[in-house]
């Protein structure tokens, strides 16, 4: 398989691309990619511009994870239009630039999110449920579109709906660890709504399948089979921590400080990995005490 990383220098990216035989990696930066890996094929390329149809020549499969961080930033309106901007339309040059090729990949495997629901309660949302209404849900059902588009010359297409990732170097637990670790721990809000989180091996593992089985096209929830609820997730932090995890946020100073960012925090994604289940794929972390500790132990 010839595969294509496009943000492969991101978190995810990073341990994609050390799962692949020789991938062509493409970023803003050729020095940086190669300061990352070692013998990539590494490739810039202009995502606020017209992508060049060469770029997919000879390519099998394209992992298209690129998209401006929700995490960092409040959001004001020029943060909303740098996440709109860099998954829609940054997807739409994609797709044009693999229909532009005398022989387009025959797979494009797209991110995009749990955040298409919107906030659902203790629904039990697998990728039949329909989407949610606020910014992010729309984000992701127009970015999921344009992804889709590329069905139009031949390419399957999956686009996997990825939970909270949790990973030693990277992603949401980097961030929460610190102030558990100074005995600041503690739930969001009520601490009810759910979380929909996956292990980064178990991420990389499902994104390989993928690619591996032709038979899988749409949406996939790319989530751990065991959501949890935020209370939960926090005690099992703070005990493999081993640290108190008693400070709770009230919903009221999270909107406070953070803006309409805080609704993804407390926004409530009971999601399960259905279709990725029934393809076959088993998990190497399902629950959350196991995965925890295995990315916590010394």
């Amino acid at each position: 398989m010839k595969a294509i990383v496009i943000g492969g220098t991101g978190f995810v990216g990073r341990h994609l691309v050390g799962r692949l035989d020789k991938p062509v990696v493409v970023g803003r930066s050729a020095a940086k990619i190669e300061k990352i890996f070692d013998g990539v094929d590494a490739r810039v390329w202009d995502p606020d511009g017209t992508i060049d149809p060469s770029l997919f020549s000879g390519v099998d499969t394209v992992f298209h994870l690129a998209g401006d961080s929700i995490f960092r930033g409040r959001w004001t309106d020029a943060k909303k239009e740098r996440i709109r901007t860099s998954r829609i339309d940054v997807t739409r040059g994609v797709v044009t630039a693999m229909a532009g090729c005398a022989e387009p990949p025959k797979t494009l495997i797209c991110a995009s999110a749990v955040g298409y629901y919107g906030s659902r309660g203790a629904e039990k949302l697998t990728e039949d449920a329909a989407p949610g209404h606020d910014f992010l849900a729309e984000i992701c059902r127009q970015w999921e579109n344009e992804a889709m588009a590329a069905e139009k010359f031949g390419t399957r297409v999956v686009c996997v709906r990825i939970g909270v990732v949790l990973g030693r170097d990277g992603g949401a637990l980097s961030r929460m660890v610190p102030p558990f670790q100074l005995g600041l721990g503690g739930r969001l809000g009520n601490g009810r709504q759910y979380m929909s989180w996956i292990h980064i091996k178990d991420l990389v593992g499902i994104l390989l399948h993928i690619a591996e089985d032709k038979t899988m096209q749409g949406p996939v929830n790319g989530v751990a089979p065991q959501p949890v609820t935020n209370s939960e997730f926090t005690r099992t932090l703070g005990r493999a921590l081993h640290r108190p995890a008693f400070l709770p946020v009230q919903a009221a100073v999270l909107r406070i400080v953070l803006g309409e960012f805080a609704t993804v925090l407390l926004s409530s994604q009971r999601v399960v990995p259905d279709r990725i289940s029934r393809a076959g794929y088993h998990f190497l972390f399902p629950e959350i005490n196991g995965a925890l500790r295995n990315l916590l132990e010394k």
